[in-house]
């Protein structure tokens, strides 16, 4: 690991669509000679380099939207990204019909093929424009997301930087804090309508050039999904509805009386703990280093990886002007080394964000010396459950994040917060559903299912005096629904699965730890519910799979 690379040192050259051309060329004439091995190999490699260039270039622009530089780089990546993908899927087609598929299993894997099977029908030369126009649309939402300058409490802040303010123990403080961020959403309402309404039926237009009905089944295929369908993810909403709903509410009803209130308003719900939500026990500085201690303590592996990050400066965690919200985990595959982006704001978060994005940053660099681009990451609810798996797996070191006097508040407070997020994600899930099957509804029409689909999930959310969130807007906040469509269920399928190693950590950690790092080192090499099962954990679609880990939670929690 000595021999890692310095972040600041990784440099790829911009691809050209000549220059790409003349590559799947040159692979395609290796094929003709019937040098299959050579032109697979040659294939993964450049395949490898685009990724890298196009994953900084994303990083770059996400890390200050405002650099002219940057975003000229990533318009110029958005507008070369559907030409790739043509070449791409052209080749996947021509190896597909390769009549000698046993031959070809044995050089790529019979999962990579059927990956590629599924990839084929998500492309056609005659939506490269759309593609390019999607991006551009997506990009806007970002843009207008990061150009957020909120007053509170005297100080100017981007929404990131409400964390702190939305879980004071000032009740006042919190709901300043949702009015101002609720006062920009409303503000930019209108724009927000236009982009999403331009996305989903440029989205549904995509879908029926390429002969779908809707955008659905596209969607689906986009995201690789190839072992369930929308009936099981409906099923699925169906036991969150029956197991996790009524525990939350009797969660939030908990707390209401524990503080007093007559009732629980939406800005009280992110004040998990009476005393006032955990925070880290420092700054960024001091997190960073805690964690190393934190690591230590969890595994060996874990730890010597998290030096590597550190001493290559593959982490960007620090809140700052401009710079795009959220936190995600990019990678290198030419390098094989990962990135952690995020934006810490000094609350309880930023421990939840970093113990994720280790997560998803850990399995890739376990995966790295997997054969083929293909299997270095999993599908997304796969790939979660590394990320959401390694937050539960930290709770017996967290103290070293928030001070041992705090760990157990912390722990009770984050379960409360994963058993809390299943009923929002799939609300998310079922609203994107709906919207899909409808892509002629009106803005208003959206903002109508939403508020019915809350009072479904959410049925305990009481907006007050926020009236923009009363009528509707609040899904206008998430991005996922914006520029990825239907992969929220994502978090809450892989929460399901993350669980069940909580409740096997309590029992023999050890044993967790070695299954959690089994299970990375596989990347992706198998379809979701063939690697759940490989970590000997329960498919969330199958009967009582989220009956048993809310059992084990509600004893802990004592309700």
């Amino acid at each position: 690991m000595s021999n890692a690379p310095q972040f600041d040192q990784i440099v790829e050259p911009r691809p050209t669509l000549a220059g790409l051309t003349d590559a799947y060329a040159a692979i395609g004439t290796a094929l003709d000679r019937g040098d299959r091995a050579a032109a697979l190999a040659e294939w993964d490699g450049l395949r490898r380099r685009y990724d890298t260039w196009s994953a900084l270039v994303h990083l770059r622009f996400a890390q200050d939207t405002t650099d002219t530089a940057a975003k000229a780089d990533r318009d110029y990546a958005d507008a070369l990204s559907p030409e790739a993908a043509d070449l791409e899927v052209a080749l996947k087609r021509r190896l597909l019909a390769d009549p000698d598929r046993a031959g070809l299993a044995t050089l790529v894997g019979e999962h990579a093929l059927r990956l590629w099977e599924t990839d084929v029908t998500t492309f056609d030369p005659a939506i490269k424009p759309d593609l390019e126009e999607e991006a551009r649309i997506s990009a806007r939402y970002t843009e207008l997301l990061a150009s957020a300058k909120l007053e509170i409490g005297g100080k100017t802040v981007n929404l990131a930087g409400l964390g702190p303010y939305a879980e004071d123990p000032d009740r006042a403080v919190r709901h300043e804090a949702e009015r101002v961020r609720w006062a920009f959403f409303e503000a930019n309402a209108g724009a927000l309508d236009e982009i999403y309404d331009q996305l989903v039926k440029l989205r549904h237009g995509m879908a029926v050039k390429l002969g779908f009905s809707s955008y659905t089944p596209l969607g689906y295929r986009r995201l690789r999904r190839v072992d369930y369908g929308p009936e099981d993810v409906a099923r699925y909403r169906e036991q969150v509805v029956q197991h996790v709903v009524p525990l939350v509410g009797r969660l939030l009803e908990a707390r209401r009386a524990e503080n007093g209130w007559d009732r629980l308003r939406y800005w009280d719900e992110a004040l998990v703990d009476p005393a006032g939500n955990p925070k880290p026990a420092g700054d960024h500085d001091t997190l960073v280093e805690a964690a190393a201690a934190m690591f230590d303590g969890m595994d060996d592996r874990l730890a010597a990886f998290y030096r590597l990050m550190r001493q290559g400066g593959f982490m960007d965690l620090k809140n700052r002007p401009g710079k795009s919200g959220g936190g995600f985990c990019t990678s290198f595959p030419t390098e094989g080394v990962p990135f952690i982006f995020a934006n810490f704001n000094g609350t309880h978060h930023d421990i939840g964000v970093f113990t994720h994005e280790m997560g998803h940053a850990f399995q890739n660099w376990e995966s790295r010396g997997l054969d083929g681009i293909d299997y270095l990451w999993p599908t997304m609810e796969a790939a979660e459950i590394n990320s959401m798996g390694l937050e539960f797996l930290a709770y017996p070191e967290i103290g070293r994040l928030v001070g041992d006097d705090a760990a157990d508040r912390f722990r009770r407070m984050h379960l409360i917060g994963a058993l809390a997020f299943l009923p929002y994600g799939v609300c998310v899930d079922h609203f994107q559903h709906e919207v899909y099957a409808n892509p002629d509804a009106s803005p208003a029409d959206r903002h109508a299912l939403w508020a019915r689909l809350e009072k479904l999930y959410l049925p305990r959310a009481d907006y007050g005096d926020l009236s923009f969130l009363a009528k509707g807007g609040r899904w206008q906040a998430k991005s996922h629904i914006y520029g990825s469509p239907f992969y929220y269920i994502d978090y809450t399928l892989a929460q399901c699965c993350a669980m069940q190693f909580w409740v096997k950590s309590r029992r023999d950690y050890p044993a967790a730890m070695e299954a959690y790092v089994e299970l990375c080192s596989r990347g992706g090499s198998a379809p979701f519910q063939d690697l759940v099962r490989s970590a000997g954990l329960v498919s969330p679609f199958a009967d009582g799979a989220l009956q048993d880990v809310v059992r084990e939670a509600a004893a802990v929690l004592g309700v």
